[in-house]
């Protein structure tokens, strides 16, 4: 493992370094003057994972492309050769430790990163289902409310109706009964009418055949006779001026 000491002796002229190398960056820049080949700078971007992309550009403007490696390589053998660096088996277990990590997490990251999203999803959707399940019931809840309330409304026009056709019930009884007073008055006032009709009818019918009898009770057959004659003499005298005429 690194040591500290080893580790900020390192960062100190690397740190300065990159100051310096953007003064003269700018500077190089300015005069218009590039002596080596140059990469496009890179800002926030890394190299090897840690590296950042402004060493790589000083070394470059340095010692050129293979200044960066060359440096890089140097430093692991003078560090490995002074044993700043000690060698020994827990090197190994991290190295290992290491490369299992980067492997499963190049690996079986995506794997279980869309598990877990899934999961997550199903968990979201699941919670989404049971909020909206839960809206529609107070939704229902709401309508069914309303329903109610219209159903109150009703309930009071239709107790207004029963009330408007108990009225006209008691109006029909009310006209039925004085239909049936008036029916029964003009009943008993025609049959004391008829009965004053009969009462006339036997009293002509009496005063008549008084008349008659006694009319005839006067005639003598002599008087018939003749009479009979004068009606037949009258008779005979029409039929001749008919048929003169």
């Amino acid at each position: 493992m690194f040591s500290r000491a080893a580790l900020l002796t390192a960062q100190r002229p690397l740190t300065v370094a990159a100051t310096r190398s953007a003064a003269a960056a700018a500077a190089q820049s300015g005069s218009g003057s590039i002596e080596r080949r140059q990469r496009p700078e890179h800002p926030g971007k890394v190299r090897l994972g840690f590296v950042p992309e402004e060493w790589f550009q000083f070394f470059y403007n340095k010692t050129g492309v293979t200044g960066p490696y060359t440096f890089g390589v140097g430093l692991i053998t003078y560090l490995c050769s002074k044993e700043i660096y000690v060698m020994e088996h827990e090197y190994y277990s991290g190295l290992s430790l290491g490369i299992m990590a980067i492997i499963a997490v190049k690996k079986l990251g995506p794997v279980i990163a869309k598990w877990a999203d899934g999961e997550i999803d199903k968990i979201e959707n699941e919670w989404k289902e049971g909020r909206e399940g839960e809206l529609k019931v107070l939704a229902d809840a709401i309508e069914a409310e309303k329903k109610e309330q219209w159903r109150a409304d009703g309930a009071l026009l239709l107790m207004d109706a029963k009330k408007e056709n108990i009225a006209l019930q008691l109006e029909a009884a009310f006209r039925e009964r004085a239909m049936n007073v008036y029916s029964e008055v003009k009943r008993r006032l025609d049959y004391q009418v008829e009965c004053r009709h009969v009462e006339r009818r036997l009293s002509q019918k009496h005063q008549v055949n008084w008349i008659t009898s006694n009319v005839l009770s006067s005639i003598s057959p002599q008087q018939e006779k003749e009479t009979l004659n004068k009606c037949i003499a009258d008779l005979s005298a029409l039929a001749q001026r008919v048929k003169t005429a």
